[in-house]
């Protein structure tokens, strides 16, 4: 598998206090199995589709402990040159650079409006072995009230060009490599309470929606928005037991026409 090119959506992990817990959610919401714990790397533990990697668990450093959320990490090819650009484009390196074995390299950080992301520069592992299956990643849009401050950031540290849903009723911006859309940004409305920080949500694949969230919900999960539909899919929101949000998609069951969109 190529290296991924700079900016695109290439890993997605998570810490839980319950890491067992969220092995028996995923497993039976998205059809994960998992690796053995890697010892060395703080019992970081990889979620496999069909033997492919999809994602990653990991409980919390002794001290860290804390709301379950999950990461999504965006390629690079020098991650200690991709923090400085976050740094002279207002946002905040959480964690410096660091190199993870013959993994590669990450770091952590936020975009100035406060939504964390990762950066990873690829080694060994280059980030995700399957996309857009069921189970796999799909897609990632950055939640916010400040969507000024994301608009501007997010193409000074990336390679973006973006693009803006022509509808009053949303304020939606698309962010493409190339011809190809890989995130979106979202402004955050007064249905969320004011105090859900900036976020960026991850969206799962699956092969029916409806049934996602009902096994989601049974198992302690709580929706929080849809099921919907969409010209891009049915989708929903959710919670897991431990807090952490996320998305399911149907990428398969698609309503609608397409929005137009205006470069910008």
């Amino acid at each position: 598998m190529a290296v991924q090119p700079e900016g695109t959506p290439c890993w997605a992990d998570a810490m839980f206090s319950d890491v067992e817990g969220a092995k028996r959610f995923y497993g039976e919401v998205l059809g994960w199995t998992f690796g053995d714990a890697s010892s060395e790397y703080g019992n970081y533990t990889q979620a496999f589709v069909d033997d492919k990697a999809v994602a990653a668990i990991v409980p919390p450093m002794p001290g860290q402990e804390g709301q379950s959320q999950w990461c999504l990490y965006l390629a690079s090819p020098d991650a200690a040159a991709t923090a400085a650009k976050i740094r002279e484009n207002g946002g905040q390196v959480l964690m410096e650079p660091m190199k993870v074995g013959d993994f590669g390299t990450m770091c952590l950080a936020s975009e100035p409006s406060g939504a964390v992301f990762g950066v990873w520069q690829g080694g060994v592992h280059e980030g995700f072995e399957a996309t857009g299956v069921p189970g796999a990643y799909a897609w990632a849009e950055f939640f916010t009230r400040e969507p000024a401050k994301a608009d501007g950031f997010l193409p000074a540290v990336f390679p973006y060009s973006a693009q803006q849903v022509d509808d009053n009723n949303v304020d939606f911006r698309v962010f493409k490599l190339g011809e190809n859309p890989v995130l979106g940004r979202m402004k955050m409305g007064d249905e969320f309470p004011p105090q859900v920080p900036s976020y960026v949500n991850v969206y799962f694949a699956v092969d029916n929606c409806d049934d996602a969230v009902a096994t989601a919900t049974k198992l302690g999960g709580i929706l929080r928005f849809g099921p919907m539909d969409s010209p891009f899919g049915r989708f929903a929101a959710l919670s897991d037991p431990q807090g952490a949000s996320f998305s399911v998609i149907d990428m398969t069951a698609t309503q609608g026409e397409m929005p137009s969109m205006t470069d910008v």
